[in-house]
């Protein structure tokens, strides 16, 4: 696959579209299953609570990934993306309810680089609070 947005097309301040992601106790024990990561704090509302968290919370590397998403929808190739990292500020606090929690990110482009490339910053959002710090993705476009 190649990237549909074409480099030339790009300038610094771009915004990607924005997306929400809901996240339940069920995308949990799926996530779980998937990435082998079985953490108690995951799934088990009286362990996380016992060490001093507020309620289950979602996995780091899951949030990150939808974050992430954001990216690769816009370009509309995962393999776009060439580098990405994030600091994780705060957790994703998933309630056992019907409505779970949701994850908002937005994106846009804060940089042209070379060789086609172009930094995205992105800002994901729950419960009204950061919950990644510097996350940016350099994405190669077409």
């Amino acid at each position: 696959m190649t990237a549909k947005i074409s480099y030339d097309d790009v300038e610094v301040g771009t915004e990607l579209p924005a997306q929400t992601f809901g996240v339940t106790r069920a995308t949990l024990v799926r996530y779980a299953g998937a990435s082998g990561d079985f953490n108690p704090i995951h799934w088990n509302e009286k362990f996380a609570k016992e060490v001093g968290l507020p309620d289950v919370i979602a996995h780091g590397m899951f949030t990150m990934a939808e974050a992430v998403r954001v990216v690769t929808d816009w370009t509309g190739d995962p393999g776009a993306v060439v580098e990405y990292g994030v600091r994780f500020t705060k957790p994703v606090v998933v309630p056992n309810d019907d409505q779970g929690a949701t994850i908002e990110v937005g994106g846009k482009v804060a940089a042209k680089l070379d060789d086609n490339t172009v930094r995205v910053d992105l800002v994901a959002m729950s419960a009204g609070q950061k919950v990644l710090g510097m996350s940016r993705a350099v994405v190669r476009l077409a």
